[in-house]
């Protein structure tokens, strides 16, 4: 483990270089205790402590997790989100929130919806990132596609059955696991709801506690309807930035539950109050095109080419058709474009 920043040692590097004296210390005690008893006092300092952590130098460890920093979560946030103000707010301070809070009441739900390309799944790696080091990629982390992992309607049971087993099985090794349920709007009801146990207040399922576990739903229902709102603070002259969450969480819970295309449909995920929050993210404008271009510019290691940026955001289709407002395919299509340039 590192020292901390005023130059001092935690208790376990303190620990660690106990440790390491007993080593260095252990000819001269050798007199003084049975050769066996010594043996396994060493052997217990090895393998309750040294060992783990020269093994988590290596690799992931679930109990070698970092705190999340709430200054770099916002940060991150503020330099790779654009134009999504109620969503930084709300997944800051409930990020921050609930990974500060030592005995969550449940498991923190979040429910995410807008149109493809306005940040979801980018929010959903931020916030991996800030939790785990590596991110999407941990051990820790675990990523569900509706239409692929659970594409068969025939297959419902199994899938219950499989999922389930998986949840329970990856918050047994991890409590702090994440798991981001992605084209939410797409899977069946009734396999929501057979997530539905793990999202509740409860103490224990079966022994297992998932009390410090996060659950991410990403979908398109609502969508609609959140363009509607921001197209109506448009046409009236404000900006986006006065769009409050009032404005849309109560239309957008209604809005998801009551679409029968929607996986939400009669899910009782609504109807119990187990989704925390019903984050949105507006339609993105053309200057928020612009901005995602050239953070994907400074990511490849180029100069800022400002020809370049206006002719790629140029190149992309807005909506309503007369007036052109926002981009219907958000940021999710401009690095491919940019390829064009730099191929």
């Amino acid at each position: 483990q590192r020292e901390n920043a005023q130059g001092g040692a935690g208790p376990g590097m303190k620990l660690g270089r106990a440790a390491l004296g007993l080593l260095l210390l252990a000819p001269l005690a050798v007199r003084a205790v049975e050769p066996i008893s010594l043996g396994l006092a060493l052997a217990g300092v090895l393998t309750g402590y040294i060992y783990p952590r020269l093994y988590c130098l290596f690799t992931e460890c679930c109990g070698q997790k970092r705190s999340l920093s709430r200054e770099a979560l916002q940060k991150d946030l503020d330099s790779k989100l654009f134009g999504q103000h109620l969503a930084k707010k709300v997944i800051l301070n409930a990020v921050s929130g609930f990974i500060s809070n030592p005995k969550p009441k449940k498991p923190l739900t979040l429910s995410l919806h807008g149109w493809t390309g306005t940040g979801k799944n980018f929010v959903s790696k931020i916030i991996a990132e800030n939790i785990y080091e590596g991110g999407l990629n941990s051990d820790y982390v675990h990523l569900f596609v509706a239409t692929l992992h659970f594409p068969h309607a025939s297959n419902i049971t199994l899938y219950k059955d499989q999922l389930q087993l998986w949840i329970r099985g990856n918050v047994s090794a991890c409590a702090r696991s994440i798991f981001i349920f992605d084209e939410m709007d797409k899977m069946h009801a009734g396999l929501i709801d057979a997530i539905k146990p793990f999202l509740d207040y409860y103490d224990h399922l079966d022994g297992v506690s998932y009390q410090k576990a996060i659950f991410i739903f990403l979908s398109n229902a609502g969508a609609e309807r959140i363009t509607d709102v921001a197209l109506d603070f448009w046409r009236s002259g404000k900006q986006r930035e006065e769009i409050k969450l009032k404005d849309m969480e109560p239309a957008l819970s209604v809005s998801a539950f009551n679409n029968k295309n929607s996986g939400f449909w009669h899910s009782s995920l609504i109807d119990r109050n187990l989704i925390d929050y019903f984050v949105p993210f507006l339609p993105l404008e053309y200057k928020h095109l612009k901005m995602c271009i050239r953070v994907e510019m400074q990511s490849r290691g180029f100069e800022i080419d400002e020809d370049i940026v206006t002719k790629v955001a140029d190149e992309m289709t807005f909506f309503p058709k007369e007036e052109r407002v926002f981009s219907d395919k958000g940021c999710k299509t401009v690095f491919t474009k940019l390829d064009y340039y730099y191929d």
